[in-house]
């Protein structure tokens, strides 16, 4: 059934009986750290800091109040992520967060600015142990539990494209892009091999997974580590993972890179890139460069998309359909 995005604009974009699927999904979310040993926890919205990552703008705000000398410039939050790591610094052990996420510039059929993300940490597991847990966890969230399957970087970009992405160059990429179709590939000027292998992903890759499954994609080139550890071995390898469902990313997670020194160097590259691409330049978060200093314990985590999720459980076609009021009528 397609969406009804256009009631009258004081009316939700979304039914009653999707409201309670989401206050029932929250429950089943809970009851499940519960169960599992995960303490809840709650972090500020607002910061004094903000992701570096070049991919990705913040709302930011000022604060004009007591408690600084002058007015004080905040950014709305991308993900928990920084708070949530400098807890663990601080001996919180596994914890969980469900809130408030807010990403400038993203809207669409999958996109919100506004969005709610459910984002948890592991002291002591790696990557392919967090892939388990997520897989329990959504499995006991869907009305039917599905096959679950790990699938490397390498493998997906081999099977759809007959291309090896480790290896391949910009343009053994862009004439890839231009044999499957993808408009304007042969005008178009992307900065890095990764922007072209982002791009044969999403259009030509994305779709065709989680058909039926709960699909794992790990073994991401070491220049898209973020704030992932990188193996060692030939070639190096970011210890991250995405999960897949019917084409639609689920989730991100990663083995956390917990030197420091190593954090700090990425990033500075980042605000290169930014200043190269002409973005604004942003503070990095120097509260959780002296967390890492003080001892980040080797864990795990992962960022899942609670409302991209109700659209799978729901079968929505667009997340307007699962939002109570979207940016378009906030």
């Amino acid at each position: 059934m397609e969406p009804d995005l256009h009631p009258p604009g004081w009316q939700p974009t979304t039914s009653l009986e999707t409201i309670r699927s989401r206050a029932q999904l929250l429950a089943k979310i809970r009851a499940y750290f519960e169960q599992t040993g995960v303490l809840e926890v709650e972090t500020p919205v607002c910061s004094s800091h903000t992701t570096t990552d070049p991919a990705i703008e913040s709302f930011q705000l000022t604060y004009s109040g007591p408690s600084f000398p002058a007015p004080q410039p905040l950014y709305l939050q991308t993900s928990p992520e920084f708070p949530m790591k400098r807890l663990l610094a601080a001996g919180s052990g596994a914890i969980y967060q469900i809130c408030k996420a807010f990403r400038d510039g993203e809207s669409g059929r999958r996109h919100n600015p506004e969005f709610t993300l459910l984002e948890w940490y592991r002291p002591g597991f790696n990557h392919y142990q967090l892939m388990d847990d997520v897989a329990a966890l959504v499995n006991n969230l869907l009305p039917e539990p599905r096959v679950v399957e790990h699938l490397s970087y390498r493998e997906i970009f081999k099977c759809h494209l007959d291309i090896n992405p480790h290896i391949a160059t910009v343009s053994q990429l862009q004439q890839c892009a231009r044999q499957h179709g993808i408009a304007d590939a042969q005008r178009l000027n992307l900065p890095s091999k990764d922007g072209w292998l982002d791009l044969l992903l999403s259009h030509c890759i994305e779709p065709q997974l989680g058909q039926n499954s709960l699909s794992f994609v790990v073994d991401y080139p070491a220049s898209q580590a973020s704030l992932a550890k990188i193996s060692s071995g030939t070639p190096p390898l970011a210890e991250r993972f995405e999960l897949y469902m019917e084409g639609m990313e689920l989730a991100n997670g990663f083995h956390e890179l917990t030197d420091a020194g190593e954090q700090r160097q990425r990033f500075h590259q980042d605000l290169e890139k930014r200043a190269a691409q002409g973005q604004p330049a942003v503070p990095m978060d120097q509260n959780l460069l002296a967390a890492m200093d003080a001892g980040l314990p080797d864990c795990a985590g992962v960022a899942l998309g609670i409302d991209r999720l109700l659209m799978q459980i729901t079968q929505a076609t667009h997340i307007d359909q699962v939002l109570s009021f979207p940016i378009t009528r906030a």
